[in-house]
């Protein structure tokens, strides 16, 4: 089913991102992870599309098993990396075809060690143009794009970045998934500059339960987030007395206490960044239903 129909249908909900493994031989473990966190109902578990399309075969076939096997909506990324509309269609085609309705259009990262991205076609170079392409090829599709509460690390300006943004939704975006933040006064700010030059579509948030400092600090670094200067100093404190266990013990009572304001403060749902980790959102899940008086299920 298509993702913006759900949401239409479905407030508040709980989504989920998974990381496909590139060895084939952590796919039972990571199945394994699938099969905990489906008890948790997610609208969508959206999977992860490695750079340069290193992971597109995996991504490929693990959104299939996900709607055939489990039972679950598949939101599969696409990125403009190595992006041609050959290898396009031969990722979409398949997608299609075994009722997969959803994918999520990207940009891309630049490669590992390298700050700059480099389109590497002149047609695909930003999102909008796998918008624009997917929505001409496959009407039927329902697509969502990337938002940036604190702006994307390129961008000059927030203005600019949410002009770009509201491209991406008049070339056919149905939704919005946001990158992660800590401070939940940036995300809806965001959304209320969004909406205030015409951005009507839903803006869902991003949140990514803490499990490892070095983790974070990549992921800081490669998005541009930032995080409040008293939650850092917590979790290094918490590094230095108890180590990862401390930091995921304080990241999970930061992630419930944040989804849940969110909610309360009128987001359509949450959109949690697994890691692949089964246990931090299983409980922040079980948290929001016993909280939302939902019997166990969002």
């Amino acid at each position: 089913m298509r993702i913006d129909e759900l949401i239409a249908g479905h407030r508040p909900f709980l989504s989920l991102e998974f990381f496909p493994p590139k060895d084939r031989a952590l796919w039972p473990g990571f199945f394994d992870t699938v099969r905990a966190l489906a008890s948790l109902r997610p609208l969508f578990c959206s999977v992860t599309y490695g750079a340069g399309g290193s992971t597109q075969h995996n991504s490929l076939e693990i959104g299939i098993r996900l709607k055939q096997e489990y039972g679950l909506e598949p939101l599969t990324h696409l990125t403009c990396v190595g992006a041609s509309e050959k290898r396009i269609c031969s990722f979409l085609g398949p997608l299609s075809e075994n009722g997969v309705e959803n994918v999520l259009a990207l940009r891309g990262d630049p490669p590992r060690g390298e700050t700059k991205f480099r389109p590497e076609s002149v047609q695909f170079q930003h999102a909008v143009d796998l918008v624009r392409f997917i929505g001409s090829k496959y009407p039927q599709l329902c697509l969502g794009v990337a938002g940036y509460p604190e702006k994307h690390p390129e961008a000059r300006s927030m203005e600019e970045d949410l002009v770009h943004l509201k491209y991406k939704v008049e070339a056919g975006a149905r939704f919005v998934i946001t990158q992660l933040f800590f401070d939940n006064d940036i995300y809806f700010r965001f959304v209320d500059r969004a909406r205030s030059i015409g951005i009507d579509v839903p803006i869902i948030p991003g949140v990514l339960p803490v499990q490892s400092l070095p983790a974070l600090q990549r992921m800081l670094g490669f998005c541009g987030a930032t995080i409040p200067e008293g939650y850092l100093a917590d979790l290094t404190r918490a590094q230095e007395r108890y180590g990862e266990a401390g930091v995921r013990g304080l990241g999970l009572g930061y992630a419930i206490r944040q989804t849940q304001d969110l909610l309360e403060r009128g987001a359509p749902g949450v959109h949690l960044y697994t890691l692949n980790k089964a246990e931090a959102c299983l409980e922040i899940g079980r948290h929001l239903a016993n909280y939302l008086g939902l019997g166990g299920t969002l």
